[in-house]
């Protein structure tokens, strides 16, 4: 039985054995992690209290045969189809993209090894593991097996995970370092990931500052609701004759139109509808553009972006890397070199270096090793030591020079050549040689022996991507600053920088960089371009930039890039990126072009402008609705509109405008305080229009106007004007698409009081003379009002916030 049990392991399952385990529905099949299902979408879109509250107002009306003030109903409907409709087409759009990128995983079945996606694995399959790796499903490390494992992504704990046979291996780890054999023993919703609902945490949820103010202005809304029904309420009563005379003449169904009216008019249904689909469209334009976006409240981060760290090699590079030329390290090298890199270059986790190694040594016979230590971005180099026969006894150190020739000055000609070398741009690795084994505790951190003698220099040359320096050139034009953060040479680094225009001063050495907080921070602050960074420091460096107040995204394409991306706000791989990459970022460039970046930060900007400006016109109709509702109830004066006069208004001045606006081009870089900065014009601007239109009601009622129809037109014309003149002020900058939005307003307001299907059905007439002066004038004075609300908030404007795409 164990025979057969160890042959399994070897040979993997054969085809019956998976087509048995599936057809049981034991595969590793989850949740998708990009966007929400359709009836997600459909619950946030309609099952709400602010709905729920539309869905009472519209029955009850429709119940006092008052159907004409229920046209609110079916703009509620039309917005939450709007939201369905637009969020449903980004989640397609981004499922298929993700369904292109999905992990995969490299099994051996009947005997081959194979990749599969890795939603068929099943209990039992065999798994092949490497660095960059992500674990799809619960394993157990078969013999002779070790690695190193990230488990941050369920346990919060960011330092890695050795790993050796036996142990298990958790589904959302990801593999740093190493190789092994691993068999299946959980799938799908029986691993340990899912028991924990770590689907839900996969992708660290976005800080989104927009909704978390929008809600914070919902709950105040909720709250103030029932109070401020029960205030109008008696108002309209009182002026219906009190309520036993209300309910006795039946006066009361007017009472009840005009608690309605005031309600519906305080929700801002449309506010909500139009944040998510400026973020669903921005996630589909992405997608378009080949980005796949992870969590569409990603698109709120692009727009706060003002430092962007990018590592070098598959960003600033193309990640290709050919061999370039071999050169003496300063002593001949020991028998059997040739045989030594063709063993590295045949390794199967072998990275792109290691594999151009392979592709210029592939000639050569692969000698069987006793041990071997894999390749570690903390170390910076990998061995293999083979048995004393053949030539090339003894164990092999290949790495960056600074880590395998180390500070001996025995070495200084060695170490002069690869600083030559580096200066010139090449990517240098050294290749080193001691007999016999190296010494116990080695790869953990115990230090390569001081007999280790130089072998051979090895030079690689990268290809710098063509739009690379224009592309940098857009972001420093945009205000953004630009951090190139990368594991080689900073010789290398530097030479790279000058060439895509940044390091003049040359790069600084991560080797130097302070631990100390503080001085960690000034460094970032002081300096651009840094080389021979570890993948902890990467991460300091992001978290320090982040202390400084700044919003930071990182680009990159290894695995060692990981700690980095996921403490970034923004985390951004590129289609070369290892599975474990991929896994944290929230944007994937898949077509792998890094010209891609400007337009993710253009839609980012323009997305978050547009619900910034939009948000102001809702919450100024927020505020003066519930305004005139609470002094109108306060003072037991009959509330001035009705249902379907507001609903068209509203129509007119915001809900369409706001559509349109709402998917507008270009934008700012957004700063902190976005719920500060639009109650600043939205409450003295909201409460200006509530006065007037209060003066203009209070006027009316002296005459004798108070509750008529006239009276009425009045408050419309005045509260037209206003928040007219509200969307005009919040339209700025105004384009020419803008202008045209706005003349389409203003060619409605007009038809309202002209038209006579309008007037008849909205209940409109002209108001006597006197009235109409007084109501426009009133409208007018605070119309400049409004615009000197604007005018005294652009100017306590943030400087980084006026710099416009």
């Amino acid at each position: 039985m164990p025979h057969r049990h160890h042959q399994a392991e070897e040979t993997g399952l054969s085809s019956a054995g998976v087509a048995e385990r599936t057809a049981r529905g034991e595969t590793n099949t989850v949740p998708a992690a990009t966007s929400r299902s359709l009836w997600e979408i459909v619950r946030a879109n309609v099952l709400t209290l602010f709905n729920g509250v539309v869905a009472g107002s519209f029955i009850l009306l429709f119940v006092l045969g008052q159907w004409r003030d229920a046209l609110f109903g079916f703009s509620a409907l039309g917005n939450a189809l709007i939201g369905i409709v637009q969020e449903y087409r980004a989640k397609k759009s981004l499922d298929r993209l993700a369904i292109l990128q999905a992990a995969r995983s490299r099994v051996i079945r009947d005997g081959v090894p194979q990749w599969i996606p890795a939603e068929d694995l099943v209990p039992d399959d065999v798994v092949l593991l490497s660095a960059g790796d992500q674990v799809s499903a619960d394993l157990r490390l078969l013999d002779n097996g070790f690695i190193e494992a990230d488990e941050s992504l369920l346990t919060g704990e960011s330092e890695p995970v050795p790993k050796s046979a036996g142990a298990d291996l958790l589904s959302g780890s990801l593999i740093l370092a190493g190789s092994a054999r691993a068999v299946v023993t959980r799938v799908g919703a029986g691993t340990f990931a899912a028991r924990l609902a770590a689907e839900a945490k996969r992708f660290s949820l976005v800080t989104s500052e927009i909704r978390a103010g929008l809600d914070r202005v919902l709950k105040v809304i909720t709250w103030l609701l029932l109070p401020t029904a029960v205030l109008v309420a008696n108002a309209q009563v009182q002026g219906a004759g009190g309520w036993a005379g209300a309910f006795s003449s039946g006066r009361w169904v007017t009472a009840a139109v005009g608690v309605v009216a005031s309600l519906i008019a305080m929700i801002p249904l449309g506010l909500v509808l139009l944040t998510s689909v400026a973020f669903a469209v921005g996630g589909l334009r992405l997608s378009r553009q080949m980005v796949l976006v992870q969590e569409l409240a990603a698109v709120e981060v692009l727009a706060r972006v003002d430092v962007l760290c990018l590592d070098k090699t598959g960003t600033l590079s193309t990640g290709a890397v050919a061999f370039d030329a071999l050169h003496d390290a300063g002593m001949p090298p020991a028998e059997g070199w040739k045989d030594a890199l063709a063993w590295f270059g045949a390794r199967p986790e072998a990275s792109t270096t290691a594999a151009a190694i392979g592709a210029a040594f592939h000639g050569y016979g692969l000698l069987a090793e006793s041990s071997s230590v894999p390749f570690d971005s903390t170390r910076k180099w990998s061995s293999v030591t083979f048995p004393s026969v053949g030539g090339a006894g003894g164990s092999w150190v290949l790495g960056a020079p600074s880590a395998v020739l180390g500070p001996s000055t025995r070495l200084g000609e060695a170490h002069r050549k690869a600083g030559a070398l580096a200066a010139k741009g090449l990517r240098t690795l050294a290749l080193a040689h001691v007999p016999g084994s190296l010494p116990p505790g080695t790869a953990e951190g115990g230090g390569l022996p001081d007999n280790l003698e130089p072998a051979l220099l090895l030079t690689f040359r990268e290809d710098i991507r063509k739009d690379a320096a224009a592309t940098l050139d857009y972001f420093r034009g945009q205000g953004v600053t630009l951090k190139i953060i990368s594991g080689d040479d900073p010789r290398t680094v530097a030479v790279l920088a000058r060439t895509v225009g940044m390091g003049g001063s040359g790069a600084f050495d991560a080797r130097s960089l302070p631990t100390d907080p503080a001085l960690l921070e000034q460094a970032m602050e002081d300096n651009d371009v840094f080389g021979s960074v570890t993948p902890a420091q990467k991460r300091d460096m992001v978290q320090a930039l982040q202390r400084r107040g700044h919003t930071v995204a990182m680009t990159g394409d290894g695995v060692n890039d990981v700690l980095a991306l996921k403490e970034a706000d923004l985390g951004i791989a590129m289609d070369t990126a290892s599975p474990a990459t991929k896994a944290v970022a929230r944007l994937v460039l898949l077509d792998g072009r890094f010209d891609r970046l400007p337009a993710i930060v253009a839609e980012g900007r323009r997305a978050i402008s547009n619900v910034g400006r939009v948000s102001v016109v809702f919450l100024s109709k927020a505020v003066y609705i519930t305004a005139i509702s609470l002094v109108f109830a306060l003072l037991l004066w009959p509330f001035p509109f009705l249902p379907r006069q507001l609903s068209i208004l509203d129509g007119l001045t915001i809900g369409l405008p706001g559509f349109f606006l709402a998917l507008q081009p270009g934008g700012e870089r957004y700063t902190p305080g976005f719920l500060r900065r639009s109650l600043s014009f939205s409450l003295p601007a909201g409460l200006c229009a509530a006065l007037c239109v209060a003066g203009v009601s209070g006027y009316a009622g002296t005459i004798g106007l108070a509750g008529t129809a006239a009276g009425q037109s009045a408050a419309i014309i005045t509260l037209a004007l206003l928040a007219s003149w509200i969307l005009v002020t919040a339209s700025r900058p105004l384009t020419w698409t803008k202008g045209l939005i706005l003349l389409g307003m203003y060619a409605g307001l007009f038809l309202l009081f002209t038209a006579p299907v309008a007037t008849d059905f909205l209940r409109l007439e002209w108001p006597p003379p006197d009235l109409l002066a007084v109501s426009a004038a009133t409208g007018m004075a605070g119309s400049g009002a409004v615009q000197a609300i604007a005018a005294l908030q652009r100017t306590r404007r943030p400087a980084g916030a006026k710099k416009s795409l």
